[in-house]
């Protein structure tokens, strides 16, 4: 008989990708996923794998290269960086109008309620609505207004909503958090993929007819005014799309180096490369917030199995890198698993 499985998933931006690789590997080895919890990003995978739209959203994320998610940015100047349209408009697309209590398990997304300053579960009514508000990320995506409420990600007060899935009498909760700082030895795995420009080029070369010359310059310019104009576009918010990876930035002095402060745990605290803009920092104490809130519901409720993505394996808005992430939660899951089932024998 399948152990039935109560899955809680965590926020943590682009870093949510990983959940699909674990729900894959969950699947895999027989477990039988009950009902779901999620935040942010973990509410979007959770209300898509609910719904039954899991593979084809995977397919959407995983074509997806740099400039298409440039191209997914709808700039706002209002309370956000980005309305958010095109890239719900599409995951509506993909799920379809459907409402929470027809999902085929229990399905809980948590955001938060700025008016009243708590936290809002939602387990029935407009399931793209519920995703919404949740993945409102500050300062990124704009808020979603219900009624006299101001909703927004439920990562500013339960990062990892346990809570609704306690009383689930599944026979084990598995809960997936995405700000983990201690899991060193993972790295993001490397996925060839073909350059987004040749890719555009060829493409557009072939709908115009490479076999005339004059045709293929124009082709070429077309190509570089459309990537300019993309990158125009998204200039005053994609500073987090641009720039090195968190672990190639700017080398830190050693430890040992006379001086170098230790944080209260006594541990020494690395002077890497500073935010590059006011949403990098405004997005980077917003983690730090959510890897603390994090640790203090696993405290207070222990799942039976936790699966720690690290939070350094790529920055918040990383959008691009679904193939990678997928692969590396699917890898960080079986570890695990493999650790907790070896216990149980």
């Amino acid at each position: 008989m399948k152990k039935r499985v109560a899955l809680v998933l965590g926020s943590g931006g682009a870093r949510g990708y990983a959940h699909i690789g674990v729900i894959e590997e969950i699947e895999r080895r027989g477990y039988e996923i009950a009902c779901i919890a999620g935040c942010s990003m973990g509410a979007v995978v959770g209300g898509v794998y609910a719904a039954g739209k899991l593979e084809d959203y995977r397919n959407w994320i995983e074509s997806l290269d740099y400039l298409d998610v440039l191209r997914l940015v709808d700039v706002s100047f209002r309370l956000g960086a980005i309305r958010g349209e095109k890239v719900f408009g599409q995951i509506r697309k993909i799920v379809g109008e459907i409402n929470i209590e027809d999902l085929r398990i229990p399905y809980t997304a948590v955001a938060t309620d700025l008016t009243n300053q708590q936290e809002i579960w939602f387990q029935e009514g407009c399931l793209h609505q519920a995703m919404r508000a949740s993945a409102a990320i500050p300062s990124l995506f704009t808020p979603v207004m219900q009624g006299n409420r101001m909703l927004v990600d439920g990562g500013l007060l339960n990062p990892l909503p346990i809570v609704p899935v306690v009383s689930s009498h599944c026979d084990l909760i598995i809960a997936v958090n995405l700000n983990a700082t201690n899991q060193k030895h993972y790295k993001l795995p490397v996925i060839q993929r073909p350059p987004a420009f040749k890719s555009r080029f060829d493409s557009l070369v072939r709908s115009l007819g490479s076999h005339l010359p004059f045709r293929r310059k124009q082709a070429e310019n077309l190509l570089l005014l459309e990537q300019e104009a993309l990158q125009a576009q998204a200039a005053d918010i994609n500073p987090w799309l641009e720039g090195a990876e968190p672990e190639t930035q700017q080398p830190a002095a050693a430890p040992e180096a006379a001086g170098t402060p230790k944080s209260a745990t006594g541990s020494f605290i690395i002077d890497n490369v500073g935010p590059a803009s006011l949403l990098d920092l405004i997005n980077q104490s917003f983690e730090v917030m959510q890897t603390s809130l994090a640790q203090y519901k696993i405290a207070g409720y222990p799942p039976d199995v936790l699966i720690n993505v690290p939070k350094r394996v790529c920055r918040f808005f990383e959008f691009y890198k679904a193939p990678e992430l997928i692969a590396l939660g699917r890898e960080i899951a079986s570890d695990t698993l493999d650790r907790y089932e070896s216990e149980q024998s």
